[in-house]
Parts: C-alpha cells; sequence; structure tokens
C-alpha cells in the first residue's frame, strides 16, 4: 500500500525529515554552543588575566614573583604556578592570543576543568598556568582584588588607569559613588566592613540573568569599584533560537518541495499533455512510472487518449463507410422512382414499389446497424448481467433462423440446462444472432453451435460452418467495421460488414474476447466468444441489499 499511495509516501517522507532537521539542528546547537562557551569563557578571561600577569610583571625578582603567584593561588584557591614556555605546545590561535595579551583558555568537557595560560610581556620563559577546577563566591569576590592591587600602584589615578584597562574586558568595571546603586542597608554595611558583595539580577531582556560585583574602594569609603554587570552564558540566545528556527524551516521547505517535485513534475506532463490534446494531437503518451496515484492518473490519460484516437478514427472510418453504404440503395431508389414516372403498366410498377419497399427496408437495417455499432463504439453501454441459460439463447437463435428458410441446417450441440452465465441476455442473443447470420451466409450446408463453462471459469459460445472458412491473414480483418474479404461474395449474400464489429464490442465491454479460426469438424469458420462466466454487478448487489434491508 505504501509504495501504491504517492501522498503516504510524502507523509512518511515528512516526518523523517522532521526527524532527521531535528537531529541535525541539535547537533549545530551543540556546535555552536561549544564554540560559544569557549568565546564567553575566554572573553571572561582576558581582563583579569591581563591584569594578573601586571601584576607578576611588577615583581622584581623570582622569587618575589613566586610568592605573588602563591598568594594569588590561596587568594582563588585554585592552583596557579609558572610554566615553562618550552614545556607548553600552542596552536597558532593560541599563540595569537597570548601575543595579544589574551589569556588561552582550554576546557576539557569530561572533567569539566579548564587551564588558563597568561603570556608574561617579559618573561619569555614562562607562562602563567591556572587550573580552574571550580567557580564559586570565593573566586568571584577575589576578581576586583586584583583590579584594585593593579590601580593601588596609581593614587588619585585611579579613574584613568581604569580607562587603561578597561579595553581588556569584555564587561563594564567602573567607579562609582556607593549610595547610587540602590543597596539596601545590610549590602552598605558588609561594604563599609571592607566586604565584597554580589549583585543578581534577573531580566527579562535578550540579558537574562547576570552578575555584578561590588567591592569598596580603598581609602575612599563612599566609592566602589564595580564589576558587571556579567551576562550569565546562555545556551539557547533569541538570535541562535531565531536563526536555528529559521534554517529549520528552511531545511523542510526544501525537504518537502523535494518530495513533492516529483509529483509536480509528472502533474506538468500531464497538463502538457492535455494542452497539446486541445489542439488535437493525440499522439502523445505518458511515461507510467510506478504503482501510485500519478501512475495510476498517467496510465487513465493513456487510456482515455487511446480510447478518444480509436472513436475518432472509427468515426471518420464510419463516415466513409456509411456514405459508400448509403448511396447504393439510395441510387436504386431513386433509379425506381424514375421507373415509375415513366410507366404506366400496373404489374411493373407494383414490382418496382416492391423492389424500393425492398431498398427501404434495407435502408432501416443498415441505420440499425449503424447506431447499434455507433452505441457500442462510443463508451459503455448500460448493461444489466444477469443469470442466463446459455443453452436457451442458442435454442432461441436456432429457432429463429429456421423460420427464416434459409435451407441450411442449424445444429445445436447438447447442453446442460443447468449451464449458466452472467451476461445480457439482449446482447448475448444479438452476438449468437450475428455470428448464426454471418454462418449462414457463408456456409454450405450446416451450421453448428455449441456453449458452455471452461475448466478457469470462464463461459463461451462457439458457431461453426461448413463454408470456405477465413484465411488466416484476414481474420483480424473481419473484426473491422464495414469490412469485406471478398465484397462481390458479400453482396450478393447480403450483409454490411457491420454484424462482426458489433460482437467484437459486445465481447470487449462483457469483459471478454472474440476470435476466429478453423474448425476442426466442419472445416469452415469458426467464431468462439469467451467473457468471465461470473462477475460483480453493483447496481444489482445494491438493489439486493436495499430488497433485504
Amino acid at each position: 500500500m505504501f509504495k501504491h499511495s504517492i501522498f503516504l509516501r510524502i507523509y512518511a517522507g515528512v516526518v523523517i525529515l522532521v526527524a532527521l532537521v531535528a537531529v541535525f539542528c541539535y547537533l549545530l546547537v551543540q556546535i555552536i554552543n561549544y564554540q560559544r562557551a569557549q568565546e564567553y569563557r575566554e572573553s571572561l578571561t582576558n581582563g583579569i588575566a591581563y591584569v594578573m600577569s601586571q601584576g607578576v610583571e611588577r615583581q622584581q625578582t623570582l622569587q618575589q614573583k613566586q610568592d605573588w603567584i602563591s598568594d594569588a593561588a590561596d587568594l582563588l584557591e585554585l592552583p596557579l604556578y609558572l610554566v615553562e614556555r618550552s614545556k607548553m605546545d600552542l596552536s597558532r590561535s593560541e599563540q595569537k592570543r597570548i601575543d595579544s595579551q589574551q589569556a588561552v583558555v582550554r576546557y576539557d568537557a569530561q572533567t569539566m576543568i579548564a587551564t588558563l595560560l597568561i603570556g608574561l610581556p617579559h618573561d619569555s620563559k614562562h607562562y602563567l598556568f591556572i587550573k580552574v577546577n571550580k567557580i564559586g563566591e570565593r573566586q568571584m569576590k577575589a576578581l576586583p582584588i586584583f583590579i584594585l592591587d593593579y590601580l593601588i600602584y596609581y593614587p588619585g589615578q585611579e579613574k584613568q588607569y581604569l580607562d587603561k584597562i578597561r579595553p581588556y574586558f569584555s564587561y563594564p568595571i567602573q567607579i562609582e559613588p556607593m549610595l547610587s546603586l540602590g543597596l539596601d542597608s545590610e549590602q552598605i554595611g558588609r561594604l563599609r566592613q571592607d566586604q565584597s558583595i554580589l549583585l543578581y539580577r534577573d531580566s527579562a531582556t535578550m540579558r537574562g540573568t547576570t552578575i555584578s560585583i561590588v567591592s569598596p574602594m580603598p581609602n575612599n569609603p563612599s566609592q566602589v569599584l564595580l564589576i558587571g554587570p556579567v551576562p550569565m552564558f546562555n545556551w539557547m540566545p533569541f538570535q541562535l533560537a531565531a536563526g536555528i528556527t529559521l534554517l529549520s524551516l528552511f531545511l523542510l521547505s526544501l525537504g518537502v518541495y523535494g518530495l513533492i517535485l516529483p509529483m509536480q513534475r509528472k502533474t506538468k506532463q500531464v497538463i502538457s499533455a492535455l494542452d497539446k490534446m486541445k489542439t488535437g494531437d493525440l499522439s502523445l503518451r505518458l511515461l507510467v512510472d510506478g504503482h501510485d496515484e500519478m501512475a495510476s492518473l498517467s496510465s487513465s490519460y493513456n487510456d482515455m487518449a487511446s480510447h478518444i484516437q480509436r472513436l475518432i478514427e472509427a468515426q471518420r472510418e464510419l463516415m466513409r463507410a456509411v456514405s459508400h453504404e448509403l448511396r447504393t440503395p439510395v441510387a436504386r431508389i431513386r433509379f425506381g422512382m424514375e421507373m415509375l414516372a415513366d410507366e404506366d403498366d400496373y404489374e411493373f410498377r407494383k414490382s418496382q414499389l416492391e423492389m424500393i419497399d425492398k431498398d427501404i427496408e434495407a435502408l432501416n437495417t443498415l441505420i440499425d446497424e449503424i447506431m447499434t455499432y455507433a452505441k457500442l463504439e462510443q463508451g459503455t453501454p448500460s448493461l444489466d448481467f444477469e443469470r442466463i441459460q446459455i443453452a436457451d439463447v442458442l435454442q432461441q437463435v436456432a429457432t429463429e433462423t429456421e423460420a427464416l428458410k434459409t435451407q441450411k441446417t442449424i445444429v445445436v450441440a447438447n447442453i446442460d440446462a443447468a449451464v449458466v452465465a452472467d451476461a445480457e441476455r439482449r446482447y448475448l442473443h444479438r452476438v449468437v444472432q450475428n455470428l448464426v447470420g454471418n454462418a449462414v451466409r457463408y456456409c454450405n450446408e450446416r451450421v453448428q453451435m455449441s456453449g458452455g463453462i471452461l475448466e478457469n471459469g470462464q463461459a463461451y459460445i462457439c458457431v461453426e460452418d461448413d463454408g470456405a472458412g477465413i484465411p488466416e491473414e484476414d481474420r483480424q480483418r473481419v473484426f473491422e467495421a464495414f469490412a469485406r474479404l471478398d465484397d462481390s461474395r458479400t453482396r450478393a449474400s447480403g450483409g454490411y460488414g457491420l454484424g462482426l464489429s458489433i460482437v467484437s464490442r459486445i465481447a470487449f465491454w462483457f469483459g471478454g474476447k472474440i476470435q476466429v479460426d478453423q474448425s476442426p469438424q466442419l472445416g469452415g469458420a469458426r467464431f468462439t466468444m469467451i467473457w468471465p462466466a461470473k462477475r460483480f454487478n453493483p447496481a444489482k448487489q445494491k438493489r439486493k441489499e436495499k430488497e433485504e434491508s
């Protein structure tokens, strides 16, 4: 069922596509966030790394540097020491950051430990190495101490030197009056006791949660050093969410378009074929690819085009044949009327009237044959199938034919009266009648009819004669409208070449076929029509259900 429905394939394709896009977007977010997190860590450490490198550089001797580093490690409660540059292998981008007096951050996602390498401008042999395994309140409150340690060397010029180091920080650092921050009494009391405080702010804006660090300024109790606000890392900021959403919609649109494109292409082919059909060109046929609805549409179009083309050709052939067939009886009637006008003899006039009456009857017969053929040729006739006794129909036609006193022997083979098949009685009678009439015209003495049910469940009727038969190369032509294999013989025996064409169309609408070969018993032609003995009749089933209800 799945391969037979293009819509189910599209729905399934959309589900799979959504799943793939979701996995792709998840991986993309992880990759982007990994890079963003790395940039976030580097932006937080750049400023403090510069200040710490300046603090180390101020120490005159190696021992003083070691002591400063030891004090800083105790303050941060983090491992902090000097490492030789020769022992550290830096990438090009990391070396570029060292040269720009920025920190190199290496983060291990498994251990969740970050290592910082800080270059010392006047020490070409060592890096300042910090191992960050935790970030807490203690570490955050230590940050302003390093900044104040840098500014203490410039008394009275703190703001100027703060402006100098501010470009190294990705967050604001400034000196502000204590009372301008809107702090409560407890926070002010802690500042006056020379303690740093942390201020958390939750915002509904894109910045989200921020942290600010406030530390009292030495020798100036009315002012404080304000670091921040520092935004917390947001794993899904608005820009990233919007970008991923738009990318997802774009990928889904491309995927859906890719799923619909084959159907669109096939639809355009059908539209193009229909446009060409409107111009009168019925030769174009569509490629039937697959077993889905579009393949069924292409197949239906091909069948429709073939049927219309066949109808047009049949109509043209019918018009040519009708004009030819009507010309002879009309000419005879006109000739007879002229003879009547010039003749006074009663007996002669009576014979002429009889001939004219026969020509008129021939015209009526021809018109009836044409109407029957046209009705069967133009489209599906209204067929009311019912259970028919094959022997009954054959015997009826035999009785009707014998009443015509054809001087031919009509034989019906013994058929069990219980042998029945689904058929339209009127059209089945017409088939047998036309086949027998054709056999009577061309047989020598004997015509034989038979019928029954084959082993494969197909019903059949068979009409044979002892005439000359039909050459094998002409056996398909006999079913064409107005076809005459022997024109002079046909005119002598009567007929217009429509009888077998009508039989062929009835066999088609019965869901069967008609074929001709040589009779093994009589030696002449043997016509056999085969059709399904049982078939489902929706109209009859509905009537039965209605009667039962």
